[in-house]
């Protein structure tokens, strides 16, 4: 039986995404062109091709410029080893969503077979696109989700529309990583209800990760839109399921793979869990897969950003959000890695990233998914308190990469895993920033407070007392990673300053004694400076190059330098002395000093030069420099973020919460607008 595209369907969600109160985006307006929440390319070139990823905070899958190909799945919180001492990397699981179309015989996989190849992501509804025609006999179209609802489960949607009479066979494909060891492949027929004898295949595969702690796992099906007696009769092929169907001109024909991954990091069953959340999501459809997705993201975008008067910086900012979005997930109990779960850069660990860059936009925004990200930290707390007492400090010192487990795992050639401590202020300050917006007094004293005081604890410990009112910290790499084991470094004194601050607040609020020796080593933390006044990096710094913001940071977000003129003699001096290969995250902390200087122009511009050099084809998604190839930067994201929020958007985070200061608008824009802001969903506009 061959059957149309179902028109009926669409309109019943649309009509019901209308009626959900609250519900600000339905899928009817959302399928009308906007280039505020489309990222589109119409020529495709596989030799530069940064791909899109589409994530749901668990899985992270990354597109591909072949027909019916996807370039990886990335699976959160899952980490292996080859071997004893040799580093983690986060997973790459299975490919589950893959396929191969025959047509007459003759297999769709080539740019050059196909004519019009379109790819598209509407951001809105997290849903990405590919069409287009093959020869003159079909019409392709097919989208990819990871399904919002469903951590573990994502769905491809095909439609077939003939020109003239074909015959199409089509395959599914599951297949491992090379991380993925050992592989079993497994087929089942499974009952659609108790009562009817129709059944439905499934295929799952199972699998060790190299290094042997971790297994995975994943599960397929074939869903049609069609009666279940109607459907084509689906077998066992060599890596997944099959099936053949013949079209008659003028007609269509539709059907999805729907699959999950899973590992014994979320599972201790994996075969189970991935087979059960598949057939979990076939006897839900589609239609309704589809409907509890967009509901999903729909609410997400209540916390949106909003510009008039520059369209590309609209859609670009409107990038960033998606990514973040995407890459973190409310009840994970996980944060966010560099590249969030678009590739292993980084080996997919959590750094100082989490906590100073992508985690305030969420805070501000999101604050349930910046909770995920210090819940992350709390889990692991007890393996930084071992870390300090192993390097002879007391309290937590945070492991500059970390894994599942909480430990250090940069590798060994990089000194930065022994030297770059300011990552424990990182987090106590974040956890302070988390109770100043949020209010929620039961957090801070049950997680909030212990990584307060922890941190806090770790400073007391590290500092060298030099003399009457002198504790220097000696011996760290700042956030300048091209200075190398320095003493009284800007940004790791201003940090550990700010902590120590924040644990005295923190215990005042929860009518706690604060230790004294927070209050005595606060104040005689030195902040150098050169006799101009400028501010000095670190004891032997005299003017050479930067790898990225250090001094500055002083001045935002730590807070510590707040007089313009102050502000503007450190930042005229270190704007020129910072590396033009740098990461992208230091430019958007000039911008926001810029902007709260009064100098809008500027702070537009630096703010651009921040992340349009490091845009790549098609979709322009963001490396860390303009120089790699890493994409997708998620830190780069957060910085970025910042800019719009706290710079242009003149919004701030103080002890009585989230409050907006006084802010001008770049030339040419009309307004912006930032919705759902904090635990109120407040709306605050510069105009």
């Amino acid at each position: 039986m061959q059957v149309t595209l179902s028109i009926r369907t669409f309109r019943l969600i649309c009509l019901a995404a209308m009626l959900t109160p609250g519900l600000s985006l339905s899928p009817c307006a959302a399928a009308q062109s906007d280039p505020g929440w489309t990222l589109e390319a119409t020529q495709v070139d596989p030799a530069s091709y940064a791909g899109i990823t589409l994530a749901n905070g668990m899985i992270g899958i990354l597109s591909a410029p072949q027909p019916f190909r996807t370039t990886q799945t990335l699976l959160a919180g899952a980490y292996a080893s080859r071997g004893p001492g040799e580093v983690h990397k986060i997973l790459t699981s299975f490919s589950f969503l893959d396929l191969d179309l025959h047509v007459d015989g003759v297999q769709v996989d080539q740019l050059t077979e196909v004519r019009n190849f379109r790819q598209a992501l509407d951001m809105r509804r997290a849903v990405f696109t590919t069409s287009f025609d093959y020869a003159d006999k079909l019409d392709v179209r097919y989208t990819l989700r990871a399904l919002r609802q469903m951590p573990h489960t994502a769905m491809v949607e095909v439609t077939l529309s003939a020109r003239k009479a074909v015959a199409i066979s089509a395959r599914s494909r599951l297949e491992p990583s090379q991380m993925i060891e050992q592989v079993e492949r497994l087929e089942s027929d499974l009952p659609l209800d108790h009562a009817s004898p129709v059944r439905r295949k499934f295929f799952a595969a199972r699998g060790t990760a190299v290094g042997g702690k971790l297994e995975v796992a994943a599960a397929q099906t074939i869903a049609f839109d069609a009666a279940p007696g109607a459907a084509p009769e689906v077998r066992r092929g060599p890596d997944g399921l099959r099936f053949n169907r013949t079209l008659d001109a003028g007609t269509s024909f539709r059907f999805a793979i729907v699959g999950s991954t899973i590992s014994s990091a979320q599972s201790s069953d994996v075969l189970n869990a991935a087979r059960r959340l598949t057939l979990a999501a076939l006897l839900q459809g589609p239609d309704e897969l589809v409907a509890g997705h967009e509901r999903a993201w729909a609410d997400l975008w209540k916390s949106d950003i909003v510009i008039e008067g520059d369209d590309a910086a609209q859609r670009d900012v409107r990038s960033m959000l998606y990514h973040l979005y995407s890459f973190a997930r409310e009840g994970s109990g996980y944060s966010i890695a560099p590249m969030g779960l678009s590739r292993d850069g980084y080996n997919g660990h959590i750094f100082w990233d989490a906590e100073l860059w992508m985690f305030p936009p969420l805070l501000v925004l999101r604050p349930e998914l910046a909770r995920e990200m210090l819940d992350y930290r709390f889990a692991r707390l007890e393996a930084a308190e071992r870390n300090a007492r192993a390097f002879g400090y007391r309290g937590a010192l945070f492991p500059w990469e970390s894994i599942e487990t909480g430990e250090e795992d940069t590798p060994l050639e990089a000194l930065s895993g022994i030297l770059q401590h300011h990552i424990s202020a990182d987090v106590g300050i974040a956890a302070w920033n988390y109770y100043r917006v949020t209010r929620d007094r039961a957090w801070l004293r049950e997680r909030g407070f212990p990584l307060i005081r922890a941190t806090a604890d770790f400073w007391a410990s590290r500092v060298t007392r030099t003399g009457p009112g002198r504790y220097d910290i000696r011996g760290v790499m700042g956030a300048d990673e091209f200075a190398v084991r320095v003493d009284n470094n800007a940004f790791t004194n201003g940090a550990a300053i700010a902590n120590l601050e924040a644990a005295t607040k923190a215990a005042k609020v929860l009518g706690v004694a604060p230790d004294p020796g927070w209050e005595e080593v606060r104040r005689n933390i030195p902040i150098l400076r050169f006799p101009d006044g400028v501010t000095r990096e670190h004891a032997s710094y005299d003017g050479e190059v930067i790898k990225q913001a250090d001094v500055n940071l002083l001045a935002f977000p730590l807070g510590l330098v707040s007089d313009p003129a102050a502000v503007r003699r450190d930042l005229d001096y270190y704007a020129s002395r910072i590396s033009p290969h740098g990461p992208a995250m230091t430019r958007s902390i000039l911008a926001i000093l810029y902007q709260r200087l009064g100098m809008a122009a500027e702070a537009l511009a630096m703010y651009r030069q921040g992340y349009v050099p490091n845009q790549h084809p098609p979709f322009g998604v963001l490396t860390e420099t303009a120089r790699s190839a890493n994409p997708y930067f998620a830190t780069g994201a957060g910085g970025n973020l910042q800019t719009m929020l706290f710079g242009f958007g003149g919004l701030d985070i103080t002890d009585r919460g989230i409050v907006q200061r006084s802010s001008t608008l770049p030339p040419g824009w009309r307004s912006l607008t930032m919705t759902g802001v904090g635990p109120e969903k407040r709306s605050y506009s510069v105009r």
